[in-house]
This record gives C-alpha cells, sequence and structure tokens, in this order.
C-alpha cells in the first residue's frame, strides 16, 4: 500500500465525519478551544526504532488536546510509567508536547490520527488511515516489532498487511493479548489490550501484563 505524504497529515480532511467532529468537540472545564490541537495527530518517537506501538485513535481530551499520542489522558498516565520502566523511554511523565519527553528503541502512532465520536471509528475511516500508517513504518528502517494496543488497531494493521500482500488471510491471525506472529517480511506483530482507562479500572489489563508483555517484545526486536 502507497502512504500518503506525512507532512500532508495536518491538512487531511478525508474523513468528512471526524473533520465535523472535530469542530464540534467542547474543550475540558477550565480550558479554552485554542489549548486544543483538534487536527489529525501525528505519530512520534526514536527514527531508528526497531518498536512501533500502535494505539487506536486519540483520545478527546489527551491527544487531540495536547497534539502528540497517548498525551494528557489516562491511557498514556498508564503506559508512560511503565515504558520508562522497561528503558524505552527517558522519564515516567508525558504531560505536554514540550514536556522534554524521549523514546528510545520505540515509536508511537494510532491507526486513525484523528479522534472519533465515542471512540469508535469507522471501517472507512480506517481505511483512509493506513497509507499514513505506511508511510510512518517506511520511516523506520529498523522496525522488527509493531504493537498493536486492542483490537481495533491489531485488525486496522493486519489489514494493511494484507493489502501489501504481506499475509494471505486475516483468520490466520487471531486477536488475544500477548499473541505474536512473525509475518512473512520478518516482523512480528504483538497484539495487546489497550491502556484505556476502563481496561485499567476493570483489570483487563495490569502493570505487570503490561511491563511483562513489553519485555517480550523487546526480547524479540533484539533476538527474533
Amino acid at each position: 500500500m502507497t502512504g500518503y505524504a506525512l507532512e500532508s497529515l495536518p491538512c487531511c480532511a478525508k474523513c468528512p465525519r471526524l473533520v465535523d467532529y472535530l469542530g464540534s468537540i467542547e474543550p475540558a472545564k477550565g480550558r479554552s478551544r485554542s489549548e486544543y490541537w483538534n487536527r489529525p495527530v501525528p505519530g512520534f518517537g526514536d527514527p531508528r526504532a526497531r518498536i512501533f506501538l500502535v494505539g487506536l485513535a486519540p483520545g478527546a481530551h489527551g491527544a487531540n488536546r495536547t497534539g502528540r499520542p497517548f498525551t494528557g489522558d489516562g491511557a498514556g498516565d498508564f503506559m508512560y510509567p511503565l515504558l520508562y520502566a522497561t528503558g524505552l523511554s527517558n522519564q515516567p511523565g508525558a504531560d505536554n508536547i514540550d514536556d522534554g519527553l524521549i523514546l528510545t528503541d520505540l515509536y508511537i502512532s494510532n491507526a486513525v490520527k484523528c479522534v472519533p465520536p465515542q471512540n469508535k471509528p469507522l471501517t472507512a475511516e480506517f481505511k483512509h488511515c493506513r497509507p499514513y500508517l505506511t508511510a510512518e513504518q517506511n520511516r523506520l528502517p529498523n522496525m522488527k516489532v509493531v504493537v498493536t494496543l486492542g483490537r481495533g488497531a491489531f485488525d486496522s494493521y493486519m489489514r494493511l498487511c494484507l493489502d501489501d500482500g504481506i499475509l494471505q488471510r486475516l483468520g490466520d491471525f487471531p486477536f488475544a493479548h500477548g499473541a505474536s506472529y512473525k509475518l512473512s517480511n520478518g516482523v512480528w506483530v504483538v497484539a495487546c489490550y489497550h491502556t484505556s482507562r476502563y481496561n485499567v479500572n476493570t483489570g483487563r489489563i495490569t502493570e505487570q501484563m503490561f511491563v511483562d508483555l513489553m519485555h517480550h517484545v523487546r526480547d524479540l526486536a533484539e533476538n527474533g
């Protein structure tokens, strides 16, 4: 699949529903609309990364406000201290785009670049954003492992691989937390439950589960 030019991402308007929704989001209490990024959110991280972590979509008052994936919301508050604990970042906190956070051997993005209503992207919205994922991973020449947070991100990434001829049948790759698949191009795909506040509060994912998975991911990146 041919990727779009990443430079065009901030101006992307391929999904009318998402464009309309961005225009209707009311700022969180105590904040003004001028404080919000309120457009497609690009990925960020180490250009030499072997690990590419793909979430679902920006949070309305997290990444959609700060302009950086998983920054300023509950999912990031859970995840970033654990990335620090596993040696993938220089600090445990992630509050804003200028907070000094540096990722090591890790690049983070989302399957859908704009916040969707009810955090539920449509099939066409996943499809429109997949070329941006292609463009991002094309800029990661050392990529060896793709970590997908949640079934939506997993399914969209595997669909990208299907379209590229890297796999032949989606049914051969079921989603399950910790499931690890080595694709025909040598890249590993690792599935993870999403680090959403709901999943954390219900115990669907715990700190230990995420840390154990990231140690496994680092081992795959190092040893295959």
